[in-house]
């Protein structure tokens, strides 16, 4: 599943951006057949005494952590598309928006993931495929 933590000054986003930027995360990983509920958005409002850059108060700053564990990209061009592409949905919530951002992807081990009591199946199976068409995790 990919598990996105947004991290973000205080009331910088109204929760009709959150919906949006939440649904635009969630294409990305559906058009490559990812099941949807697979994909957790979690927005963590920092206030302004919290996030600092450098030793400073960062008041404009948003930092993204993106885990993958359903997919992992070994492919460096991939990679570096996947990257640049995650760059471009969050750059009009970010810099066009006057704000700084960063984000980085980390890769955990498929082994070390369970869904309600299940092992996911394998990427592309019937079973993977199942559960993307119910929405939701099932016997297989």
């Amino acid at each position: 599943m990919p598990l996105w933590h947004i991290y973000h000054p205080a009331e910088i986003y109204t929760d009709q951006d959150k919906q949006e930027l939440a649904a635009e995360i969630t294409e990305i990983y559906t058009r490559s057949g990812l099941p949807a509920f697979y994909v957790v958005v979690q927005f963590h409002e920092m206030p302004a005494s919290t996030m600092f850059v450098s030793g400073k108060p960062a008041g404009d700053t948003v930092r993204v952590v993106v885990k993958h564990l359903a997919r992992h990209l070994d492919d460096p061009e991939r990679r570096k598309r996947m990257t640049e592409y995650i760059d471009g949905v969050l750059r009009p919530y970010t810099g066009d928006r006057g704000l700084h951002w960063e984000f980085h992807i980390e890769d955990t081990p498929r082994d070390q993931w369970m869904i309600a009591g299940f092992w996911p199946p394998a990427a592309g199976s019937d079973a993977e495929k199942a559960w993307a068409q119910a929405n939701r995790a099932l016997p297989y």
